[in-house]
């Protein structure tokens, strides 16, 4: 697929959300500790999720829960459509906040969207690449001629794997890739693939959980890269700076809490998650567990410039972005506490 189109679908692919208008001025935020003064009516934020309900959104239902953007002068309506482009909404300031990934922010940028990544959620990025153990694959350089199903060439996934390839020196004609869609565990339990490639808190987890032995290459293990976070635009920080800090700060201020408390996050969670009080409840406390490790930092929110510079090095390598860009300018840590 020529770069450009890729590009295009790359970026209209992920974070979907309902068109809405654009934010109308933030009220101002308190600095640390957070307002308390209710008698404004809080500001009503649409937060594009990029997925479906699910317990690794906790520290965003905890920090409504516990009231943490209601004290900044915000209410959260958490939006997990897949009609429109969250990030192409964020980048018009349609809306002023969305959670994406970080090979989006830099091809959002390379299409002209002004976006900027102001928080990292995930320090690792989180994905996987898995196989049977009888398949022998304990490095990168054991990929080397093996069927690899992913679900296609776009996403984290997709980069993920092509980072990983790239620390053994393995280029994409190395192996044979086979676009699978969201069907990794079902694939390789089949025998269609012999390594699949998925997310580090999803398909590892399930294939252990049904008592397969697997081997896993976790991408976080061989290079850091730019992870999911939060994301606005130029002009919120132009003008709304003190709504980015205040948002930031209660998402960290809920992002801390399930890191130190994951079992009362985990129950909070049930009010948001529909049918999480009938789901196997170990299975998904692994989840929110394995989560929290890739969470987890000296400093939560801090995005690594060196994680943004491998980031863009990956993606001009993959011929997804065809220019360098000023990386500097695609994220932002001014605004963490």
């Amino acid at each position: 697929m020529h770069s450009k189109n890729l590009c295009l679908v790359l970026l209209l692919s992920l974070l979907m959300v309902a068109c809405g208008p654009a934010v109308s001025p933030a009220p101002t935020a308190a600095t640390p500790p957070p307002s308390t003064d209710t008698a404004a009516p809080p500001l009503h934020i649409r937060l594009p999720m990029g997925y479906i309900p699910n317990v690794q959104f906790a520290p965003f239902y905890v920090a409504v829960e516990k009231g943490y953007f209601r004290q900044e002068g915000i209410e959260i309506a958490f939006d997990y459509s897949f009609e429109t482009d969250g990030v192409a909404l964020v980048g018009a300031n349609q809306l002023p906040f969305a959670v994406v990934s970080g090979e989006q922010v830099l091809l959002a940028r390379a299409q002209g969207l002004p976006v900027v990544y102001v928080t990292a959620w995930y320090q690792q990025f989180p994905i996987s690449v898995v196989a049977k153990a009888s398949e022998g694959i304990h490095a990168p350089a054991d990929l080397k001629g093996k069927k690899i199903g992913i679900p296609g060439l776009f996403g984290a996934t997709y980069v993920g794997l092509s980072a990983l390839l790239h620390t053994a020196n393995l280029k994409e004609t190395d192996v044979t890739l086979d676009a699978i869609g969201f069907t990794q565990v079902e694939a390789l339990l089949s025998g269609q693939e012999q390594v699949v490639v998925g997310y580090t808190t999803n398909e590892p987890i399930q294939l252990r959980a049904q008592g397969v032995e697997i081997t896993e290459l976790r991408v976080a293990d061989y290079v850091q890269l730019a992870s999911n976070g939060i994301i606005t635009n130029e002009k919120q920080i132009a003008e709304n700076p003190k709504l980015v800090q205040g948002f930031v700060r209660a998402f960290l201020r809920g992002l801390q809490d399930t890191i130190a408390n994951p079992d009362q996050a985990y129950e909070i969670s049930k009010k948001y998650v529909e049918n999480l009080s009938q789901a196997n409840e170990a299975l998904q406390k692994e989840i929110l567990k394995r989560s929290i490790e890739m969470w987890k930092a000296d400093r939560l929110g801090y995005a690594d410039p060196q994680a943004w510079k491998n980031m863009h090095e990956t993606l001009l390598r993959m011929g997804l972005l065809s220019q360098p860009l000023e990386v500097e300018k695609a994220f932002s840590n001014d605004f963490l506490p």
